[in-house]
């Protein structure tokens, strides 16, 4: 209930109390004065009429002061101990007697009654205002107190509620770096899986490269190895025939001149010819193929035959040189050929 009273309200009731506390005591004092006046006259000495109102002035002072100073600490929510009380009520008992002793020594009960309104008023208000006002500072203090404390919940409440967003918060972003952190963890082995891979893949064709070339190498050795042999055998072959042939033709040139000798003129055109046959023969079977025969052949081979009717190529495969010596052979022999014809 307390709290639904806003502060406006309760500022206005205070204003109100204040209000009304100073409207009575101002009648009251002014009342006051009006009364004690006469009687004070009445007691004073000829000469010092005038300062008959002095007396209720001060009375009347001493109330002010009570009533504001009381006011002032109850909305301060202390307490100024008993002294203030005795002058309250002093000053309170003061004002009634004054205000009702003219009509007491008059006898007069009516008028004791109707001057005493005033003062017990004064003092009733003051009583009153000072418990209203202590009980309006406690509601004040007890809604600052309820205030404050649902201030306090909601901004416990608050903080919580930062804090739980703060976790959740930090949670999201741990997560997210986790997140982050596996994914980073795999791409880096996964690009270390590749490049192992990579290099894996690299040796191996580096080593079936190596192993190929080392193959090619050994094959080509071989190969060579082989041509090399089966070249020395043709070789020691054609050697072995030309030797057998050149042992022939030594035995048919010598028996050539001996028939040559014991039959005459038809008998060396008879050696002459079969000299031109062997020649042919010699020339129409030719080397054995893929066979280098020695420079000498090579070039007695190539002489052998004029020029056209054999292309380099074939000259070149047949004597097993290569097509470059051949050619020079065939200019060699072309060149050597030019004057005898030019003398002719």
């Amino acid at each position: 209930m307390l709290d639904s009273l806003s502060p406006d309200q309760i500022r206005s009731a205070e204003k109100t109390l204040s209000a009304g506390t100073w409207a009575i005591t101002a009648g009251a004092v002014l009342f006051s004065v009006l009364t004690v006046t006469p009687l004070v006259e009445r007691v004073t000495p000829d000469g010092w009429d005038r300062t008959a109102p002095i007396l209720p002035l001060v009375v009347d002072t001493a109330v002010v002061i009570v009533v504001r100073l009381d006011a002032t600490v109850a909305r301060l929510g202390g307490s100024s101990g008993a002294w203030p009380a005795v002058l309250r009520w002093m000053t309170g008992l003061m004002t009634l007697l004054l205000n009702i002793g003219d009509s007491a020594l008059k006898g007069d009960a009516v008028g004791v009654a109707v001057h005493s309104v005033a003062p017990l008023l004064l003092i009733a208000t003051a009583e009153a205002g000072l418990a209203y006002r202590r009980a309006i500072n406690r509601a004040v203090e007890q809604i600052e107190r309820s205030r404050a404390a649902e201030a306090k919940d909601r901004e416990q409440q608050q903080r919580a509620d930062r804090e739980r967003e703060q976790q959740a918060r930090e949670h999201r972003e741990q997560q997210a770096r986790d997140h982050a952190e596996k994914l980073d963890r795999e791409r880096a082995e996964r690009e270390a899986s590749e490049r192992a891979a990579e290099r894996e893949h690299t040796a191996r064709m580096e080593r079936e490269r190596l192993d190929r070339e080392a193959e090619t190498r050994r094959e080509q050795r071989e190969y060579e190895e082989r041509v090399r042999r089966e070249e020395q055998q043709r070789e020691d072959t054609l050697r072995r025939e030309q030797r057998e042939q050149a042992e022939r033709s030594r035995r048919e040139q010598q028996a050539r001149e001996q028939a040559a000798h014991a039959g005459g003129g038809g008998g060396e055109r008879q050696a002459v010819n079969t000299t031109d046959d062997v020649v042919n023969t010699a020339v129409n079977s030719g080397p054995t193929p893929f066979t280098k025969l020695p420079e000498g052949d090579a070039r007695a081979y190539i002489r052998s035959f004029r020029e056209g009717e054999k292309s380099v190529r074939q000259l070149a495969e047949e004597t097993g040189w290569s097509i470059g010596w051949v050619a020079a052979r065939l200019r060699e022999n072309a060149d050597a050929s030019d004057p005898v014809e030019a003398v002719a």
